[in-house]
């Protein structure tokens, strides 16, 4: 049981890396913007990661993780920001190449208020429960940063694909939170969240993710264009 975590994050990124190699979908071509990006991403969600422990809003069972801790966080922790992100920006990239999503602006524009909006008002309405108003105001604030300030163009495209990524999710969060075990991998303080599982998940993992994701994705299609910018002149260069 120690390798319990442990084979939770191989078998999420297995897959998705093997098939980064295949001819049509090439995802092994974008590895170095998915790194750095996930390097800085990851880094940010684990000081979140340390302060959460160190305050018990959460913690983790040493009956499943090898017992390598760094900063109070077990090796497997700090592979799941590496492990998760992989796998969804994978499954980003194979929906982009089949699938063409696109909202309209006016729509995209009410949902993101809209969302912004009632996320902010759960947030601080449950003040006191740690894990619900950080993670629900943060994200709040971050889909308003992305929307209005990056203006990026696959905020609405995320919210539909994000669905599809929930599936993998509740299947590992499934496993780490307690589901068929006798005892959860990682365990949460019900005093800092509002206490409402989709089975044995919290609910605000489902907005903590996204958070993670699109946050990823942003740092990721920043860098892919910058790469992308730079190898385009220096084949000019070349040419000329």
């Amino acid at each position: 049981m120690k390798f319990l975590y442990l084979l939770v994050d191989f078998f999420t990124i297995i897959v998705p890396f093997v098939f980064s190699f295949h001819p049509k979908l090439n995802f092994y071509k974008n590895f170095k913007p998915f790194f750095i990006s996930n390097i800085l991403i990851a880094s940010l969600f684990l000081i979140w990661d340390i302060l959460f422990t160190k305050l018990g809003v959460w913690g983790f069972n040493p009956d499943y993780v090898l017992g390598i801790y760094l900063f109070n966080l077990p090796l497997e922790e700090i592979l799941f920001f590496v492990c998760i992100p992989f796998s969804c920006l994978f499954t980003y990239h194979c929906l982009n190449l089949f699938v063409q999503i696109k909202w309209k602006p006016k729509t995209e524009n009410i949902f993101v208020l809209s969302l912004s909006t009632v996320l902010f008002i759960i947030g601080i309405y449950f003040y006191s429960k740690l894990y619900t108003s950080a993670t629900f105001i943060s994200l709040s604030v971050l889909l308003l940063m992305l929307k209005y300030f990056a203006k990026v163009n696959w905020l609405g495209k995320l919210i539909i694909i994000y669905p599809v990524l929930l599936i993998p999710f509740f299947i590992v969060n499934g496993i780490l939170t307690g589901s068929g075990l006798e005892q959860p991998v990682v365990w949460y303080n019900d005093l800092e969240n509002i206490g409402i599982r989709l089975f044995t998940i919290p609910v605000e993992d489902i907005f903590y993710g996204f958070e993670l994701i699109s946050l990823n994705i942003f740092l990721y299609e920043y860098f892919k264009t910058k790469f992308n910018t730079q190898s385009h002149k220096y084949d000019e260069q070349n040419f000329y």
